[in-house]
C-alpha cells in the first residue's frame, strides 16, 4: 500500500465534493435537483470573450510554453481595470503577475512565506488545506457576526504569523470590509511583518450600497497582496484566468516560485483574458442578472422561515436557520422535500452553524421555479 501524505488522510471530504455526492444521490433515483450549493457560475460566458479566446488559438498556430510573468499585454490590461475600478495604480511589470484562476495562486502563496497562517471562520477551506499540505500551523480566525462578519484582529497571536488571510466580498458570508477597516488590517500586518492576503473574486458582485473596496485601496501597500479571477466577474470559471496584484517584493518572490509549479495560463487564454479586463459593460450585465435572482428568490427563502444573516455582496445568500434547528439537517430535508441543494453553514468552518449558505448560480427562471416550489410547499 502507497503511504499516503498524513495531512490528505486526516482532511474530512472536500465541502463541495459532499454536496455532489448528495445531489447525485437524487438524480440517480430521478429526481428534479436546482443546485444552490456550489458556487460555480452557470452563466454563458460573454460571446465577444468566446471569440476572443478562439481567435487567440487560431494566431498561435505553434504552441509554447507560458512564461510565468506572463503577456505585457495581458498584466497591463489587468492594471488598468484595478485603475478603473478600485482608482489605484500599480506598475504592470512588477507589481502584478497573472495566474491559472484565483485558486492555486492561492494555494501556493504560503509556499513562499515561514510560520503560520491565519483564516477566516466559516471561509473558503482552501486558505487553511494549502497551510496544512505545507506543514504550516493554522490560527482560525472567526468572524464576529455582531460586527459585521468581520474578525477580531487584536486577538490574533501576530508573533506567529507570517500570513493573513481576508475575503471580502465574503464568502459565505457576503460581508464587505469598510476601507477603513483595512487600513487597519494592513498596518496591524506592516507592523508584525505578515503579509495581508485579500481574495476579492467577488469584488465585481453587489446588490445594495456602494461598491466594495480592495485591500490595494490601502494608503500603503507594503505587505499587501489581492487576488482576482475572471470566473465570477465575467462567468468564465473553466477558462481559469486571474492574476495577483500588490507589492512587487511579494510579486518577485512568486515570479521566482512559479515556474517550478508550471500554473502560468496559457498564452492564448492570456491573450483572450485582455479582452475581459479591457471591458466593464459585460460585467454591469452580470451583475443585474444575480440581483434578478435574488429578488426572484429571496422572498420565498424568507417565507420559508430563513433569516438574512450577511451582507449584501457576491452571489451568495448567507441565511440562518430557524431556532434549534441544525443547518445539516435543515439542508437535508430541503434536498429530499424540495430538490434543492444549499450548503449547510457547518460545513464552511466553525461560526457557520446554524446557518445555509445559497448560491445564485442556476437561471434567474430555476431560482423562480425554487421559489414556486417552496410556496407551494407551505
Amino acid at each position: 500500500m502507497p503511504r499516503l501524505n498524513p495531512v490528505l488522510t486526516g482532511l474530512k471530504t472536500y465541502p463541495f465534493a459532499r454536496l455532489a455526492e448528495e445531489k447525485a444521490r437524487l438524480v440517480d433515483a430521478g429526481r428534479r435537483v436546482i443546485d444552490f450549493g456550489v458556487g460555480e457560475p452557470r452563466e454563458e460566458t460573454p460571446a465577444f470573450l468566446r471569440a476572443a479566446v478562439a481567435d487567440a488559438i487560431e494566431a498561435e498556430p505553434i504552441s509554447s510554453y507560458p512564461l510565468a510573468a506572463g503577456l505585457p499585454e495581458l498584466r497591463t490590461a489587468a492594471a488598468g481595470w484595478l485603475g478603473r475600478r478600485f482608482g489605484v495604480e500599480l506598475d504592470p511589470a512588477t507589481e502584478l503577475i497573472p495566474t491559472l484562476g484565483s485558486k492555486e495562486a492561492i494555494y501556493g502563496l504560503i509556499t513562499v512565506l515561514d510560520g503560520a497562517v491565519a483564516v477566516p471562520t466559516p471561509g473558503y477551506p482552501v486558505q487553511e488545506r494549502s497551510a496544512l499540505f505545507a506543514g504550516r500551523d493554522v490560527v482560525q480566525m472567526p468572524l464576529r457576526p455582531e460586527n459585521g462578519w468581520l474578525p477580531d484582529l487584536d486577538a490574533l497571536p501576530w508573533k506567529r504569523l507570517a500570513l493573513l488571510w481576508l475575503n471580502f466580498p465574503g464568502n459565505p458570508t457576503a460581508a464587505v470590509a469598510p476601507l477603513e477597516w483595512l487600513e487597519e488590517a494592513a498596518a496591524k500586518c506592516r507592523e508584525h511583518d505578515v503579509v495581508l492576503a485579500s481574495d476579492e473574486a467577488y469584488c465585481e458582485l453587489w446588490f445594495e450600497g456602494e461598491a466594495p473596496p480592495s485591500a490595494l485601496q490601502v494608503s500603503d501597500r507594503r505587505g499587501v497582496l489581492a487576488f482576482h479571477t475572471l470566473s465570477k466577474r465575467s462567468s468564465m470559471p473553466g477558462y481559469r484566468s486571474g492574476f495577483v496584484a500588490g507589492d512587487a517584493e511579494l510579486i518577485a518572490a512568486l515570479k521566482r516560485f512559479r515556474p517550478n509549479v508550471g500554473t502560468a495560463p496559457q498564452r492564448f487564454l492570456q491573450r483572450g483574458s485582455i479582452a475581459a479586463w479591457e471591458d466593464d459593460e459585460h460585467v454591469v450585465e452580470i451583475r443585474e442578472r444575480y440581483r434578478r435572482k435574488r429578488d426572484a428568490l429571496l422572498p420565498a427563502l424568507l417565507e420559508a422561515g430563513l433569516t438574512p444573516a450577511g451582507g449584501d455582496a457576491s452571489f451568495f445568500l448567507w441565511l440562518r436557520v430557524p431556532d434549534g434547528v441544525l443547518d445539516e439537517a435543515f439542508a437535508k430535508r430541503w434536498l429530499d422535500e424540495h430538490g434543492l441543494v444549499v450548503t449547510p453553514g457547518s460545513w464552511l468552518g466553525r461560526g457557520g452553524e446554524g446557518h445555509v449558505r445559497v448560491a445564485l448560480v442556476p437561471t434567474v427562471e430555476e431560482c423562480a421555479e425554487a421559489a414556486q416550489l417552496l410556496r407551494d410547499a407551505r
